[in-house]
């Protein structure tokens, strides 16, 4: 499904709950409008979290025209969405996790290795997750919806399409749809990529258990490194150059990890560049960041969330110097 005329290209497709889904559905548009390419024509697309399901969507060959009538409940007439129904209300569950199922640790295997001196090689968010408690919410929606569009227990129909999941018991990366990683059905490693520790259930899978990909890195676009790429596009619902000012403190205290993750992403970035490849990356703004609030669970905001992106991500897109790393000072 990938082109092979022109440039090579990578689409990088990060984690950000229920908004964050939205708010990349507007990016999406914006890159194909601006940036004249079909996301759906990369050579790889690398999906983690909220971005794994819409890896799995394009990867499938759905337009993102058809993603936009999708987020709006808009009847879809052709494609693999032909007649699909899908309610964002029911799909993830209540906009807070519900009670754990356990009191004790999610990972006593990974809290091991942890005291093992293991966790030299993870990051904290890594080794966080061991610590929390196993939720028990249900992803059984989101694999419902891959399924529709995928043969039973069979992968993507798109060359390399990688889904970014977390060993819950070595605490290794996965990247499901690589040489190197399991086989896997599609819909599992989806589940599996946005199983959001002490939200959701731990994926089991042919005996490993795994959660959501955004523990290790909420993009993984280093994955991408050493692939002789032209150009890398880095949609980042959870990265942002430039912040709002909140006033709760759950607004705050969610601003100031974005500092993080933001620095995280351009560091992943940096393998990409030195490799030769022209990388976009692009976040939520200020405005952006408004709309979403403190929650990326909140599906109350999702359409507004959808409808500033179209505007900003393709106002970002035309004036690139606007919002960028050099702002990233400002907030840290």
């Amino acid at each position: 499904m990938a082109s092979h005329t022109g440039p090579r290209r990578g689409l990088v497709l990060g984690g950000g709950g229920i908004l964050g889904a939205a708010w990349m559905v507007g990016a999406l548009k914006a890159v194909e409008d601006l940036h004249g390419f079909d996301p759906r024509s990369s050579d790889y697309i690398v999906g983690t979290s909220a971005g794994s399901v819409l890896s799995a969507l394009l990867g499938a060959g759905v337009s993102v025209e058809q993603l936009i009538d999708h987020q709006r409940g808009k009847a879809i007439t052709e494609g693999p969405l032909n007649g699909y129904s899908w309610d964002y209300e029911k799909a993830t569950g209540s906009h807070r996790p519900g009670l754990p199922r356990l009191l004790g640790p999610g990972s006593g295997k990974l809290i091991r290795r942890t005291l093992t001196g293991g966790a030299r090689k993870m990051p904290p968010t890594a080794v966080l997750s061991a610590f929390l408690p196993a939720g028990k919410g249900s992803l059984q929606r989101v694999g419902h919806l891959v399924e529709a569009f995928t043969p039973f227990g069979e992968w993507s129909p798109h060359d390399n399409v990688w889904i970014v999941a977390l060993d819950y018991e070595s605490g290794r990366r996965v990247a499901f749809g690589h040489d190197n990683a399991p086989e896997v059905a599609l819909s599992d490693a989806v589940m599996a990529s946005c199983a959001i520790p002490g939200w959701f259930r731990p994926m089991e899978i042919a005996g490993r258990t795994y959660i959501d990909g955004g523990a290790w890195s909420a993009t993984s676009a280093d994955l991408l490194a050493g692939l002789d790429l032209d150009e890398v596009y880095v949609l980042a619902p959870m990265l942002s150059f430039a912040m709002d000012q909140p006033d709760t403190m759950l607004g705050r205290v969610e601003r100031r990890w974005r500092v993080q993750v933001t620095k995280r992403c351009l560091h992943e970035v940096d393998k990409l560049r030195a490799g030769g490849a022209d990388v976009t990356i692009l976040g939520p703004g200020p405005e952006d960041l408004e709309a979403m609030g403190a929650n990326v669970m909140d599906n109350s905001r999702r359409l507004a969330v959808l409808e500033t992106s179209l505007k900003t991500s393709a106002e970002a897109l035309r004036d690139p110097d606007r919002v960028g790393p050099d702002h990233l000072a400002d907030v840290s």
